[in-house]
């Protein structure tokens, strides 16, 4: 089993940053996809930026030049900086890992991020 935790949300105004940061209990990080997805009130859980195939990037179109998705695998960990941010983007964010051997999804308790306006 593994598990997630994550840290670093809050509060911010309109245009402030914040950094996430998702750190795995077990060594099979570096070999496991790792994303970040949101989910906000009312709202499916949608993909905002994701590793795939080792170091390529993904990212939602709406976060595209404002976050970065970076790892650290000596820490186990991913991180998510976020600049610029807006109101909208006000959700609870999971990070996941996917055993590249197994296949098998785990998921963070989430994290929440408010933005005021």
């Amino acid at each position: 089993q593994v598990q997630l935790v994550e840290s670093g949300g809050g509060l911010v105004q309109t245009g402030g940053s914040l950094r996430l940061s998702c750190t795995a209990s077990r060594s099979i990080f570096s070999i496991s996809d790792m994303g970040w997805y949101r989910q906000a009130p009312g709202k499916q859980r949608e993909l905002v930026a994701v590793f795939t195939r080792g170091d390529l990037t993904n990212y939602a179109d709406s976060v595209k030049g404002r976050f970065t998705i970076s790892r650290d695998n000596a820490k186990s960990t991913v991180y998510l900086q976020m600049n610029s941010l807006k109101p909208e983007d006000t959700a609870v964010y999971y990070c996941k890992l996917t055993s590249r051997i197994t296949g098998l999804d785990f998921w963070g308790q989430g994290t929440q991020v408010t933005v005021s306006s």
